[in-house]
């Protein structure tokens, strides 16, 4: 895949990769047991993607409307940074963790599917959206995935900004 000049200069600065869960990690579907238990559909090459990124010294994390033990669980299983769920808005969960990690919002990525996670999409230096996001939130996207939520999606991007840092082959090679 050929990635433009634009996405280049945007992924060369991410430290820090942000997603949404229902669409992004997940297809969306949000199924309940006979229990009310939640059950969710996670994408294992999206896990060993955010390992990827985890070993090549980027930092990720979760922003979602949602609380959600199975989030958690997974969320732990990855070992992933920064849990932010359960925030009725996503923009000021988004500030208060890019000051307390003192970075730029141009070194975030967020990757997103819906209308609540726009108002990041338009702040962060890389805004991304899954191939089945809304047309909306595709528009205000600086990139659009080949692959749906829960179906790659998350790797797609992840592996776009190791390569572009140069640090994909190192990372794949500790797996």
């Amino acid at each position: 895949m050929k990635i433009s000049k634009e996405l280049k200069k945007r992924a060369r600065k991410i430290k820090v990769i942000l997603m949404d869960v229902d669409g992004v990690l997940t297809r969306g579907d949000i199924i309940y047991d006979s229990n009310g238990l939640e059950i969710k559909h996670f994408n294992a090459h999206d896990g060993l993607g955010i390992r990827l990124a985890r070993i090549s010294g980027l930092q990720t994390g979760i922003l979602s409307l949602r609380e959600s033990g199975t989030i958690r669980t997974r969320a732990a299983e990855l070992k992933i940074d920064h849990l932010l769920l359960g925030k009725e808005k996503k923009l000021p969960a988004f500030e208060k963790l890019k000051n307390s990690l003192n970075l730029a919002a141009e070194e975030f990525c967020f990757i997103g599917d819906d209308y609540p996670d726009i108002p990041v999409m338009r702040e962060v230096g890389l805004a991304v959206a899954v191939q089945n996001a809304s047309p909306l939130t595709k528009k205000n996207a600086h990139y659009v995935t080949r692959n749906g939520g829960g179906e790659g999606a998350v790797r797609e991007v992840i592996e776009i900004i190791l390569r572009v840092q140069n640090l994909l082959p190192s990372a794949i090679s500790q797996v």
